[in-house]
């Protein structure tokens, strides 16, 4: 059944788009990530002109980001605290990605940017992280499947640094500079690459802030949902690139997807769903990489510029 996207100028599948939004929601709920690493690319591949891709990526987000906070929310595992931290770090990168977001359109390097940043970024973290994941794996195993404590006590020069604030759903003192980094390096990519930043903010929560696992989930969940609605308006007032039509779709499926990823989610290991989200952002990383390498069937295309 195809449907007219007026922004986006093209048609599409409705039942394609669809089932879009609603893995990218089993995704956030499952791994407390926005999904829209994986949904950007996606929408590339059928047919959306990027700059339409990445905002209306961005709007998709917060559906099946919501939909999953809620449900962290009633088993109590989101810092608000913590959140509210990341949100303000969060509001300002944002605001700086759509003003550069909006440069690299004017300068024609938009689609080219969008792809280098997804080939670094997934290619570097999911590389760290499924180290990291199969390392603690290997020690879970050694240890006849008892928790493994990671560095509970090791002090580094981030707790060092001025401002520090007490943490109690997290069990954290540190400072409030580092969370609030944090927050805004996701809100400048959420603007440039339509991200919810999730693929960014779940390994730096663990690894940089040092959050216990239990509440990474939700909390990130929370800072998402509202980073993403700031990216959205933003978009849709400066650049005019937010197709409603593709977005409302896309949100649909994203809700309920993320129902479904929460419950299942839930009834994994701690280092199943580490291992499975390092493949899942190794494996795009690399589906963009031969995208940008691979000499393409066809040397010559016509391409509409959207105003």
């Amino acid at each position: 059944m195809e449907i007219y996207l007026p922004i986006a100028g093209v048609s599409q599948d409705l039942f394609v788009i669809l089932g879009l939004g609603a893995v990218v929601g089993i995704l956030s709920g499952m791994f407390g990530v926005g999904g829209g690493f994986l949904l950007t690319p996606l929408l590339l591949q059928i047919g959306i002109p990027a700059p339409v891709a990445v905002a209306s990526a961005a709007n998709q987000v917060i559906g099946a980001s919501v939909s999953g906070c809620i449900a962290q929310w009633q088993r109590r595992n989101v810092d608000v605290k913590m959140g509210v931290i990341l949100l303000v770090g969060g509001f300002a990168g944002s605001s700086l990605g759509i003003w550069v977001f909006r440069l690299l359109r004017e300068l024609g390097q938009i689609e080219l940017t969008i792809s280098l940043c997804y080939v670094i970024l997934l290619g570097a973290l999911g590389a760290l992280m499924l180290v990291d994941a199969l390392k603690l794996y290997v020690r879970q195993r050694r240890s006849g499947g008892k928790p493994v404590v990671r560095g509970a006590h090791r002090h580094t020069w981030i707790h060092r640094l001025p401002y520090k604030m007490r943490f109690r759903r997290s069990r954290l003192y540190i400072s409030a500079l580092v969370p609030a980094g944090v927050g805004f390096a996701v809100g400048f990519l959420s603007a440039i690459m339509g991200v919810g930043g999730g693929f960014v903010m779940v390994p730096a929560m663990i690894y940089l802030i040092g959050m216990r696992t239990g509440v990474v989930v939700g909390t990130s969940l929370f800072q998402i949902t509202f980073v993403s609605a700031n990216v959205t308006i933003l978009q849709a007032v400066t650049n005019q690139t937010v197709d409603a039509v593709l977005a409302i779709l896309l949100l649909v499926g994203g809700t309920i997807g993320a129902q479904i990823g929460v419950r299942v989610g839930a009834r994994m290991r701690t280092d199943q769903l580490r291992i499975l989200l390092a493949l899942m952002v190794l494996g795009m990383g690399m589906k963009v990489f031969l995208e940008l390498t691979v000499t393409p069937g066809d040397l010559y295309a016509i391409s509409e510029t959207l105003e």
